[in-house]
C-alpha cells in the first residue's frame, strides 16, 4: 500500500483541465462572433433593407429579450442535464440560426420580422452558454487557478472582436453582408460536433489521471457535483436572488455588461457615422479596443489569483480588480471631448482594457454560489447582467435619434461604469459561499 501511494505521488499530473478550458474558450469565441455578426452587417443591411436607427436598435435587442428571459430556465436545464450536452446542443442550434439570418432579404417586407424572430431564437439557444462555462470551470479548476481560468474564457469576447471583426468586415466588403452569417454559422456547426465528441465532465473523463484528479479536488474543484436536480423550488430562487451580496453582484454585472453591448452593437456604426470611417477601416480600428480588452481580461484574472496566493482574502482578491476596472472604464466619456480619431480609439481601448480587468463576475459566482444550485445561481446572475442586452441597444438608439449624436450614449455608459464600481464597493460586502439553498 505504501509503495502504491508513493508511486501515485510521483505520477505526473495530466493537464486535461487546460484542454477543456481551450474548448470552452473556442466555443465562447464563436458565441460572441455570432452575436457580433449583426453589428458588422448592420450598415450594409440598413441600406439594402431600409431599416432606420430605431428599427436597427430593436433588431439588436431581439437577442437580448430571449437571452435574458431564458436565463432561469437555462440554469434549470443545466442543473438537470449537465454542461456537456446542454452547451453542445445549444452551439449547434445557435449556429444554424446564425446561418439562416443571411437569407432574411428573401422575405421582402417581412425581412425585419424574420430577422427579429431569428435573433430572438438565437438568444434562446445561447442562454445556457455562460452558466455552462461557469459550471465547467468550477468542476475542473481548483480555487487558486479559477480566476485565471475564468478570465481566459471571458477574454474570448474580446478575442472574438479583435480577430474576427477584420475578417467579417472584409467579408462584407468582398462578398456582401449575407456571407458573414453563412460562414460563421457553418463554422459553429463544425465546432458543436467537435464539442460533443471531445468534452466530458471530470467524473466521466478517462483522460484525466489520479494525480490531476487529486490536485483539482484538494484545491476546491467540485469534481463530484451533487446529484442533478429535476426541479427547482421558489425557496431556492428567493434564497439566491434576495441575498444582499448577490444583489450587489447583479447590479455590478448589469453595468459591466452594458459596456460590452455598446461594443457588440453600436460601436461599428459609431465609427462609421460619427467618425466617417469606411467599413474596411472600421474592421481594423474596431479590433484595437478588443485586443486591449483581451489583455485586460487576462491581467485581471492573473492579479486576482496572485492576490489570493499571497494571502489576501477572497473578498479583496476578487473585488479589487472589478472596482478598479469599472472605475477606469468611465473614461469612455472622454471620447466626447476630443476630435482626433487616434485619441478616440486610445480612449475606447483604455475603457475596454479596464472593463476586461473587472470582468470577474463569473468567477465570483463560482466562488459564492450554493453547490447544488450552480446552474440556477448562474442563470439569475446572467439574467440580471443581460438585461443590459435589451436596454443598451434601444437606449443608445433613442439617444442617437433624439440628440443626433453619440455623446449622450457615451455619457450613459460612463455613468453605469461608476455605478457598478459603487455597487461592488458598498453593496456586495464580504464574499462567502452561500449555504445550501432550501429544497422547498
Amino acid at each position: 500500500m505504501t509503495s502504491h501511494s508513493s508511486s501515485d505521488s510521483r505520477e505526473p499530473r495530466t493537464r486535461v483541465r487546460w484542454f477543456i478550458l481551450s474548448m470552452v474558450f473556442l466555443v465562447t469565441v464563436f458565441n460572441y462572433v455570432d452575436r457580433a455578426t449583426l453589428s458588422i452587417a448592420a450598415p450594409a443591411m440598413r441600406k439594402d433593407l431600409g431599416f432606420d436607427t430605431m428599427t436597427m436598435g430593436i433588431a439588436f435587442s431581439a437577442f437580448g429579450w430571449a437571452y435574458t428571459a431564458m436565463q432561469l430556465p437555462g440554469g434549470w436545464v443545466l442543473d438537470r442535464f449537465g454542461a456537456r450536452l446542454v452547451l453542445g446542443c445549444s452551439l449547434l442550434l445557435w449556429s444554424v440560426l446564425t446561418y439562416l439570418q443571411g437569407h432574411v432579404d428573401l422575405f421582402g417586407p417581412s425581412a425585419f420580422a424574420v430577422l427579429f424572430a431569428l435573433r430572438f431564437l438565437m438568444g434562446v439557444a445561447e442562454s445556457p452558454a455562460f452558466p455552462c462555462n461557469n459550471r465547467l470551470t468550477v468542476m475542473w479548476f481548483p480555487g487558486r487557478e479559477r480566476g485565471l481560468a475564468t478570465s481566459v474564457y471571458q477574454s474570448a469576447q474580446y478575442f472574438a472582436l479583435a480577430v474576427f471583426t477584420p475578417v467579417m468586415t472584409y467579408t462584407v466588403s468582398a462578398w456582401g453582408w449575407h456571407y458573414v452569417f453563412f460562414t460563421t454559422g457553418a463554422v459553429g456547426v463544425l465546432l458543436g460536433l467537435a464539442w460533443l465528441r471531445f468534452i466530458r465532465e471530470p467524473a466521466q473523463d478517462p483522460r484525466m489521471n489520479e494525480a490531476e484528479r487529486r490536485y483539482i479536488t484538494e484545491g476546491g474543484a467540485l469534481t463530484a457535483m451533487p446529484e442533478r436536480q429535476s426541479e427547482v423550488s421558489w425557496a431556492q430562487l428567493r434564497a439566491i436572488a434576495a441575498n444582499r451580496m448577490m444583489v450587489g453582484i447583479y447590479i455590478g454585472q448589469f453595468c459591466l455588461t452594458s459596456i460590452t453591448w455598446f461594443f457588440l452593437t453600436w460601436f461599428p456604426t459609431y465609427l462609421i457615422e460619427a467618425k466617417g470611417m469606411s467599413i474596411l477601416k472600421v474592421g481594423l480600428v474596431a479590433a484595437i479596443p478588443a485586443v486591449a480588452g483581451c489583455v485586460g481580461g487576462i491581467v485581471g484574472g492573473l492579479c486576482s489569483d496572485w492576490m489570493l496566493k499571497r494571502g489576501c482574502s477572497l473578498t479583496v482578491a476578487r473585488k479589487t480588480p472589478i472596482i478598479v476596472g469599472l472605475t477606469l472604464s468611465s473614461c469612455i466619456v472622454l471620447a466626447n471631448y476630443v476630435q482626433s480619431t487616434q485619441i478616440v480609439i486610445l480612449v475606447m481601448s483604455l475603457a475596454f482594457f479596464a472593463k476586461g480587468i473587472g470582468n470577474l463576475g463569473w468567477c465570483i459566482v463560482g466562488d459564492v454560489s450554493p453547490q447544488r444550485s450552480l446552474g440556477l445561481s448562474g442563470g439569475v446572475f446572467n439574467f440580471c447582467g443581460n438585461l443590459a442586452s435589451i436596454v443598451t441597444p434601444i437606449a443608445i438608439a433613442w439617444m442617437v435619434k433624439e440628440k443626433g449624436s453619440f455623446d449622450a450614449a457615451l455619457t450613459y455608459i460612463g455613468a453605469l461604469s461608476l455605478l457598478g464600481a459603487f455597487s461592488y464597493l458598498v453593496i456586495v460586502g464580504r464574499l462567502q459561499r452561500l449555504e445550501a439553498t432550501p429544497q422547498a
